[in-house]
């Protein structure tokens, strides 16, 4: 199983050889085996890749995450086809009802309110929490009554301030922007490997919006990155906050009565998704039930 986030930092020049990527700088030569590699992050644009192994880390549904000059997710490279069903998938993707994206899409908002108030139990904000509680208690079909979004005000409000906005440009909201942005290119790796594609979403239908699915899918674990900023409190967003961030994906968590690193958990409550539309059962969709402590897998070149 691949579990190494490798993040390039720096000018570099990167090909194959012999099952391996090699990372080759100024100052030093090394090699990291292509199956250890779950995520690869090129946060320099002075990062040079031969098409040999480009091709290589997308066959073995390697996530490619480019970044721009100020080092900021910028765009990923991700497969035409991510399993050998794939024309199949999409024919019954594009057939799931109505009813059960419906019935989907209100488990995943309850989920994520769920989540967004133990955060704010913690945090000892009970008036809050107790709202949050009530919100999720009163979710109707499709989250019709827009649930999500009033929870969202109170939580943001509750844990960085009344005067906080997410449209503000401020280091906290970098820093979620780039929480997020990682979190999201994990959910478009395992949406492509299970043979559906990203635009098709249950809830999100933005026609300039690439990732629509897995915008609707990250929703319950938003709250990761939340707790990872809240800690932080950043005053700036650079290199020691983004591989914080990024170790986000190392840490471990609880799904299905079993620890699992995160990336892995993200496979499993994909794959229970997709079960779940696929056969009218909602009741099949694994969420995270805790985490536990981040484990520093990252390789940083």
């Amino acid at each position: 199983m691949s579990w190494r986030v490798v993040v390039v930092s720096r000018c570099s020049k990167l090909d194959y050889k012999m099952d391996y990527m090699v990372v080759r700088q100024n100052d030093s030569i090394n090699k990291i085996h292509l199956s250890e590699i779950y995520l690869l992050i090129l946060e320099s644009t002075a990062v040079s890749v031969t098409a040999v192994l480009l091709s290589e880390l997308v066959k073995r549904k390697i996530k490619i995450v480019f970044c721009d000059e100020k080092r900021n997710p910028l765009a990923e490279l991700a497969p035409y086809y991510g399993s050998h069903d794939t024309s199949s998938k999409i024919r019954g993707q594009i057939a799931w009802k109505s009813d059960i994206k419906t019935a989907v899409w209100t488990e995943i908002v309850r989920e994520k309110i769920k989540n967004q108030a133990g955060f704010l139990l913690k945090l000892q904000k009970i008036k809050e929490y107790e709202m949050l509680t009530g919100y999720c208690g009163s979710i109707e079909p499709g989250d019709a009554t827009n649930r999500e979004g009033h929870a969202a005000k109170v939580y943001f409000n509750a844990i960085f301030g009344m005067e906080f906005a997410r449209t503000s440009e401020i280091p906290i909201n970098a820093a979620l922007d780039y929480g997020y942005s990682i979190l999201l290119s994990a959910f478009n790796r395992e949406v492509t490997a299970n043979g559906y594609i990203t635009q098709l979403g249950l809830f999100h239908d933005n026609m300039f919006n690439q990732f629509n699915l897995s915008c609707d899918l990250i929703e319950p674990f938003r709250v990761l990155v939340d707790k990872a900023v809240y800690k932080m409190n950043p005053g700036k967003l650079e290199r020691e906050e983004k591989n914080a961030l990024i170790d986000l994906l190392n840490c471990q968590v609880i799904i299905d009565g079993r620890k699992n690193y995160l990336n892995n958990a993200i496979k499993i409550y994909c794959r229970s998704v997709f079960n779940a539309l696929e056969n009218g059962d909602p009741s099949a969709i694994r969420f995270i039930e805790d985490e536990l402590q981040v484990h520093e897998n990252n390789s940083i070149f």
